[in-house]
């Protein structure tokens, strides 16, 4: 994409991701709180989430944010936010997604830092059933407002980890410790991801917290739109041709914004202009072999079908966008949120044992046709096309074939009826039995009949 195409993508309002009666969406909008200026700790603000009510009505910070200078982070950080969907639970017991806090424990104030203005840390403590997803700070040393925040209930949640220190108040002066961390999710499971709040994880010391002091991420379906299958291939008197229908569309993942790296836009511009993409699959039979036995006996036909999967293509589809197949992300590379994620395992064709896109060894198929009849052998070819909200392409398509999806089809020149068997798993090299397995690395065989 130019740098014209892009500078003409529309601005886009974000359809909230939805967990159950969970609402989440995102702010780049903040208000500072507090911070160390005129004091003799180290550089440091807390910064209030503020949703535009016009742009999100309903929606409340989970915590406050915390970062280690005093430049403004308006427009330049994003983090989430919630709300309350208007339908229930699917569950009707498990009640409402959000509850504001019951009370507020203290963690620190700035007493002793000498300080221009007053300041304190607090953890909320939420209602039975219930997390809180971060601490929330005051320009006082009064508690917070109930509804400065919400909690979450605990099953839209996941437990998570401390992980790197923000900032800690050492040196400060003041009469009790404090030290800031950040929130790291765990490895999501297939279909899922894990996404951090953005908020910090408070201690009254300067150690890291233990598992006295839970910290959670969200939980993110992964959305995914399922279509029937392509039409599977007839055999009839003639010859098949090897495309016997076009691609179609069968899965659709729906992937949010912060998951995808998109090489044309930064993560901020991404919110705006594409907050959803859409990882496409279409799968299309590819005719192997063709054979006609013109013998009364029963013959064996065997063919070599390529794979169309490659690592290199693979590889380069994950360092454009990020986005791995069979494996967590976001890896090593940047986002510009804390978040783990892995895609369905059916979606991808990727096993929980096995990763057949890194197998580009060609198949081996065989196959027995009857006295007088005719056979063809499909395997379904599947295609991945990542797209931004407009439908415009991220990059190239990646493709697998995959060796586990065989067709047969067979067609007796005496007869007017044919017949067609689906194979989800390969058979067994027995009589009367088609077999298909990875073909040697060398000295592969050739068809035995006409083949395209």
């Amino acid at each position: 994409m130019t740098a014209q195409e892009d500078s003409a993508l529309p601005t886009r309002q974000m359809e909230p991701l939805r967990f159950d009666n969970l609402l989440i969406s995102f702010t780049t909008e903040f208000y500072r709180v507090w911070d160390t200026h005129g004091s003799r700790a180290k550089p440091a603000a807390f910064w209030r989430p503020t949703p535009a009510p016009d742009v999100l009505p309903g929606y409340f910070p989970l915590g406050d944010v915390a970062v280690a200078d005093l430049d403004n982070i308006n427009e330049k950080r994003v983090v989430a936010v919630v709300c309350e969907a208007d339908a229930q639970s699917a569950d009707l017991a498990l009640g409402k997604a959000l509850s504001p806090p019951d009370d507020y424990e203290l963690i620190w104030k700035d007493s002793g830092t000498k300080s221009k203005k007053d300041g304190a840390i607090w953890r909320p403590v939420p209602p039975n059933g219930y997390v809180a997803l971060g601490s929330v700070c005051t320009n006082d040393h009064e508690k917070p407002s109930l509804n400065a925040i919400r909690c979450v209930r605990a099953d839209l949640v996941v437990a998570s980890r401390v992980d790197e220190l923000i900032w800690s108040d050492k040196g400060s002066g003041a009469k009790q410790s404090f030290s800031a961390w950040r929130i790291t999710p765990p490895h999501a499971p297939a279909g899922e991801i894990y996404l951090a709040p953005g908020t910090f994880s408070s201690a009254g010391n300067y150690s890291k917290p233990e598992m006295g002091n839970p910290t959670y991420s969200l939980r993110v379906p992964i959305a995914l739109e399922v279509s029937p299958q392509p039409p599977a291939p007839e055999l009839t008197a003639e010859p098949p041709a090897r495309l016997t229908e076009p691609a179609k569309l069968t899965h659709t993942a729906r992937l949010p914004w912060f998951a995808v790296m998109d090489p044309s836009l930064s993560p901020l511009e991404q919110l705006r202009r594409s907050p959803g993409y859409r990882l496409e699959r279409t799968d299309q039979y590819m005719l192997i072999g063709y054979g006609h036995n013109t013998e009364s006996q029963k013959r064996t036909f065997r063919w070599t079908a390529p794979r169309v999967q490659r690592t290199e293509h693979l590889r380069t589809f994950a360092q454009i966008t990020a986005i791995e197949f069979g494996r967590q992300w976001p890896g090593d590379s940047p986002a510009p949120l804390q978040f783990s994620a892995k895609l369905d395992e059916d979606f991808v064709l990727c096993g929980a044992q096995a990763n057949e896109w890194l197998n580009a060894r060609p198949l081996d198929v065989i196959t027995f046709a009857a006295g007088k009849k005719s056979i063809a052998v499909y395997l379904v070819q599947s295609n991945y096309t990542l797209l931004r909200e407009d439908g415009k392409p991220v990059t190239d398509t990646v493709s697998y074939t995959d060796g586990n999806r065989l067709h047969i089809c067979e067609h007796s020149s005496e007869e007017t009826d044919f017949t067609c068997t689906p194979a989800q798993m390969p058979a067994p090299a027995a009589a009367d039995k088609p077999a298909i397995e990875p073909a040697p690395a060398a000295d592969v065989p050739a068809a035995t009949d006409s083949a395209p």
